[in-house]
């Protein structure tokens, strides 16, 4: 076994590993995991970054 046989295996795992997590990703039991995990930065509107109301609560150092 030569160096060039342990790249081709090397490549056909990593590829297998790929196609793997492109099937999780897909599949229909993390769908609804993942439509809650995408709303995430749209749930932030009551408390944008920068109000009026983080400056009063004296964090920041001027």
């Amino acid at each position: 076994m030569d160096i060039n046989d342990l790249r081709s295996w090397h490549t056909v795992v990593l590829f297998a590993a790929f196609i793997g997590i492109v099937l999780w990703a897909w599949s229909g039991k993390s769908k609804h995991r993942f439509n809650e995990a995408s709303q995430l930065p749209f749930n932030e509107i009551e408390h944008p970054l920068g109000s009026s109301e983080d400056n009063k609560k004296g964090d920041h150092h001027e």
